[in-house]
């Protein structure tokens, strides 16, 4: 494990080739984001919000300080990349790496994303200009750093754009649709209306459906319920709080509005979803698609 610690700016980057073995360690830091790469030759399996994820080789998974990260697969290496806002702020520098609303803080979908074999050295000489630059222990070590990790990030984000939306797409609209996915992360709990959304884009509803039906599997308004239900249900499993004071926090003064959309959403209601036990838990996993707290997305090709 290899870790870069500012502590004039609270600042954490750790990078860890065992990081099953390194979390107890590395949990410890408050407000982390993770990538998580599968460079072993078997799969990993992990658990995200509580849905079971299957990491197979050279795949790469990210997480935020917001979800609930559990490694199951304890036997196989996974590489991680962890830092914290004060390294890295990845909203704050959104314009240098334009991953948020795919990679991370509100995407619609888990995105799990291929290393192609042709793209394979790349990244492992990547991973050898990182570990070369943690042995340099200068004043300008966390620099060198941030602009690796920036560099890393990029590439698995245009990885991840071609994955998602493929060849069909053009710049512009994926543009529309990240801004759209962070802007329902950051209101969901008070705007609720496609219409909503497209005022905040200048763009008309019909604009956002036809976009979204072009590139996505999911409507802007599927989009906005799952992204509900998700907070939902992190509140549910995860806290004590009673149905009606979650959906008070969601922005429902009528909790049978709120009752009637999480139904509709996972067939199920949500008392009947706090009180299932840990096993039935456990079941929540991307072969479920929208009975998980996320689906997942199409792993594209190597």
């Amino acid at each position: 494990m290899q870790t870069f610690h500012d502590s004039r700016l609270g600042a954490y980057f750790v990078m860890s080739t065992d990081h099953i073995n390194d979390f107890q360690f590395i949990n410890k830091l408050p407000g982390l984001m993770s990538i998580l790469w599968n460079q072993s030759q078997g799969m990993i399996d992990i658990s995200l919000d509580d849905i079971r994820i299957s990491l197979q080789p050279n795949q790469v998974i990210t997480a935020t300080h917001l979800q609930n990260l559990e490694i199951l697969t304890k036997d196989q290496p996974l590489t991680s990349f962890t830092f914290n806002r004060e390294f890295y702020c990845v909203v704050d520098h959104d314009n240098e790496v334009s991953c948020n609303g795919i990679l991370f803080y509100g995407y619609h979908e888990i995105p799990l994303v291929n290393i192609p074999i042709m793209e394979d050295p790349k990244f492992k000489a990547l991973f050898q200009v990182f570990d070369d630059e943690f042995q340099n222990r200068d004043d300008i070590q966390g620099e060198m750093l941030q602009i690796l990790l920036k560099r890393l990030i990029i590439k698995i984000t245009r990885l991840a754009k071609k994955q998602l939306f493929g060849a069909k797409s053009n710049d512009s609209e994926i543009e529309l649709i990240r801004q759209f996915n962070i802007l329902v992360d950051k209101h969901f709990k008070t705007h609720k209306k496609v219409s909503d959304y497209a005022d905040m884009l200048f763009k008309s509803p019909k604009t956002l459906a036809n976009t979204f039906s072009r590139l996505h599997d999911a409507t802007p308004l599927q989009i906005i319920h799952d992204r509900i239900v998700l907070e939902a249900k992190r509140k549910l499993i995860h806290t004590d709080y009673s149905v009606k004071e979650i959906a008070f926090q969601l922005g429902y003064d009528d909790v049978g509005s709120f009752h009637k959309l999480f139904k509709k959403v996972t067939k199920r209601s949500p008392q009947s979803f706090k009180n299932q036990d840990e096993s039935e838990i456990g079941k929540n996993d991307q072969s479920n698609g929208k009975n998980s707290l996320l689906p997942i997305i199409g792993s594209g090709v190597n």
